[in-house]
């Protein structure tokens, strides 16, 4: 289920790129560029962290939600997608967090 909303997210993304800026915030946010995304997902960790230390699951999981979906337009606007995010996960998986950064290029 989870990974239909992020292929239905991505999907969305992408037509959005194509979309008047004047009638899609993400249409908007493309056409300010990356800058204006940057400070979106900036903006949207602060407000995360601020949930995560001020003890409200509900406010935790929806200022996480923002932020997941600011760093998904970040990502497809570099051409990238949640998948590109989970593939590296899945490599990932099952190494120690020594051994993934020992085998990451200098």
């Amino acid at each position: 289920m989870s990974e239909d909303v992020l292929s239905r997210l991505t999907a969305l993304l992408e037509a959005r790129k194509q979309a008047d800026p004047s009638s899609s915030y993400v249409a908007k946010l493309y056409a300010k560029g990356i800058d204006t995304i940057l400070k979106k997902v900036g903006e949207e960790a602060a407000e995360t962290i601020i949930a995560a230390k001020g003890n409200d699951p509900q406010a935790l999981v929806y200022e996480t939600a923002d932020l997941w979906f600011h760093t998904m337009v970040m990502l497809s606007h570099a051409g990238l997608s949640a998948q590109d995010v989970l593939n590296e996960l899945a490599r990932r998986e099952g190494l120690s967090g020594i051994e993934e950064k020992a085998s990451r290029p200098a």
